[in-house]
């Protein structure tokens, strides 16, 4: 799950695309249906935790590795100076899903990341109405 606290609170969950049903141009057990999409040339800072046991937040590429523990907040901080995807998964043996946790985040230009939050918040606003 992801929340964009400075944003409205935009929440979403992020889950593993299933075999069957993923794109011929898709990464079997890595691609997602929900993508964190992030600005490029910003610095990102992220705050993790668990709710059931430890997790490993990693993106190879971008050199992040930051553990989510239950009952404590942990923080790191990244720079991304490209756009592109940017694939990881959890690299904690946290159980038996452990293989099915996948991350993908999406590098974009600021203008498009703002388009992208503004069309998220109103869409969540719009879901109360």
């Amino acid at each position: 799950s992801y929340e964009y606290s400075d944003f409205n609170n935009v929440e979403f969950d992020s889950y593993m695309i299933p075999t069957n049903e993923i794109s011929t141009d898709g990464f079997r057990l890595l691609d997602v249906d929900n993508r964190i999409v992030l600005p490029m040339n910003s610095q990102i800072r992220i705050l993790v935790t668990a709710a059931d046991v430890i997790h490993s937040w990693t993106i190879p590429a971008l050199g992040v590795k930051v553990d989510g523990t239950p009952g404590r907040l942990n923080q790191t901080n990244f720079f991304i100076n490209r756009p592109g995807l940017f694939y990881g998964q959890c690299s904690e043996i946290c159980g038996a899903n452990h293989s099915f946790m996948p991350i993908v985040i999406e590098s974009v230009p600021v203008n498009y990341f703002i388009k992208w939050i503004s069309n998220n918040v109103n869409s969540s606003l719009d879901d109360w109405k």
